[in-house]
């Protein structure tokens, strides 16, 4: 099929590259003139393992393409999907903008059917403006034209990718979610996934934008319920990873999304439980629920600070060591990560901050200014009074912690993830804290 794909960003690369993988035709629309110059050298200006290779390939073979014009990109194209952004507005509102201006610009381009397809996450009736928005905005041509103007399709298919994993999630999906109205959207979306042979869920539009806000903001619970636990355990000597454990056993709960840590983040938690909030009080109901979700994943991460503020003392002056700055593992995406709260509370008591992290130094250089940012992880933890994990990058549990000591100007590691093996560094004289895991703090 012929595809095009509006927004080049994680969401929209990774699909359009995927959607070639299995066998269509797909062009990348972007505005950033000079990120499409850049795909087209074949670079990509995100990272995401497997993405590059596959962009390559399937560049070199002519079945994927960039244009910087959605009238141009968009003209073969049957299925066109929106994947711009969609960031909070300051009252947690989600921006529709974006989306807005793309409804009207293939409005005003197209000449044949086409199906348009939500892949940003947006609120329940988003489709209905967009179907309205086409329509105010078709060419004036087509007022006094005989055969009237060209017929076309509004559909939501929301995306469930995970930063880090993305293609692979893509390629292998726990189900395909379709919103449509027509079942001429809906086959034309079935011959979309075709090759994926994947569950597909068929909705109406609503819904499947519910189904979406639902789920993310259901496993933003459950890290908040896990985080409140922890702090529950901290107080009365448990072990938050065994009772994760304990109850991941349970068929009804899993064990998925339930590590404690200093809190979740990154593009799509926070933006999309603060905009389910905002859905709920439109249509009348106050989500309590999801407020305290917020409320405790900000919580958690003022209470990391605490913590280290309570073992270390005094803030100021002292030298804290970061290893890790990304939302989380195998990307370099630090939107809402924790790392910028944890580290702007200690730059604000007066602590200087070294840091490293795998794959986030470029982006950590506009995000945390006054923040050292070190060449390694042992370059980080000279002279530190303390060394906060806080990414669990695999290469941080294979560090050698015997130079990491003698690199410190006082042994003390706190473990925002529970990554590390805390009994081994404690046995080696660390004093190691965790969270929710008070046993194995031997100070």
């Amino acid at each position: 099929m012929e595809i095009a794909i509006v927004g080049s960003g994680y969401v929209g690369l990774v699909t359009g590259v995927c959607l070639a993988h299995i066998g269509h035709r797909v062009v990348c629309i972007d505005n950033d003139q000079a990120k499409i110059r850049q795909l087209q050298k074949g670079h990509v200006p995100i990272y995401e393992p497997g993405l590059e290779e596959l962009l390559k390939k399937y560049y070199k073979s002519g079945r994927l393409s960039f244009s910087g014009s959605i009238a141009e990109g968009a003209k073969k194209a049957t299925v066109v999907f929106i994947a711009v952004g969609t960031p909070s507005k300051k009252n947690g509102d989600a921006d529709l903008t974006y989306i807005e201006n793309v409804a009207r610009e293939v409005a005003r381009s197209m000449d044949s059917y086409k199906l348009l397809v939500e892949k940003s996450t947006v609120p329940a009736e988003t489709g209905k403006r967009i179907e309205r928005t086409i329509r105010l905005n078709m060419h004036p041509r087509f007022k006094n034209s005989k055969k009237g103007a060209p017929q076309f399709d509004v559909a939501s298919n929301p995306e469930f990718l995970r930063e880090g994993s993305a293609v692979e999630d893509f390629m292998n999906p726990d189900r395909v979610v379709i919103g449509v109205e027509t079942k001429r959207a809906e086959r034309l979306l079935r011959e979309v996934y075709a090759p994926l042979k994947a569950k597909i869920v068929v909705t109406n539009l609503a819904t499947a934008e519910m189904i979406k806000h639902a789920s993310n903001s259901f496993l933003a619970t459950k890290i908040s319920f896990i985080n409140a636990v922890s702090r529950i355990c901290d107080r009365v000597g448990a072990d938050v990873e065994k009772v994760a454990e304990g109850m991941g056993f349970d068929k009804r709960i899993g064990r998925a999304f339930l590590n404690a840590g200093v809190g979740y983040g990154g593009s799509c938690f926070p933006k999309d439980v603060d905009a389910f909030v905002r859905l709920a009080e439109k249509s009348g109901y106050d989500f309590h629920l999801l407020k305290s979700v917020r409320q405790v994943n900000a919580e958690q991460k003022a209470s990391f600070v605490r913590l280290i503020e309570d073992k270390i003392w005094n803030l100021k002056d002292k030298t804290i060591a970061v290893w890790g700055l990304a939302f989380k593992p195998d990307t370099d995406d630090m939107r809402s990560a924790a790392s910028l709260d944890v580290i702007h509370a200690l730059q604000h008591e007066g602590a200087a901050v070294r840091a490293y992290d795998p794959k986030g130094m470029e982006r950590a250089r506009n995000l945390l200014p006054g923040v050292k940012l070190c060449a390694d992880a042992y370059a980080a933890v000279k002279g530190a009074d303390c060394l906060l994990l806080l990414t669990e990058w695999k290469e941080f549990s294979s560090a050698d912690f015997k130079k990491v000591m003698k690199a410190m100007r006082q042994a003390i590691i706190f473990d925002g993830r529970n990554f590390l093996d805390g009994e081994a560094l404690s046995d080696m004289g660390f004093e190691y804290y965790g969270i929710g895991r008070g046993h194995v703090q031997k100070t």
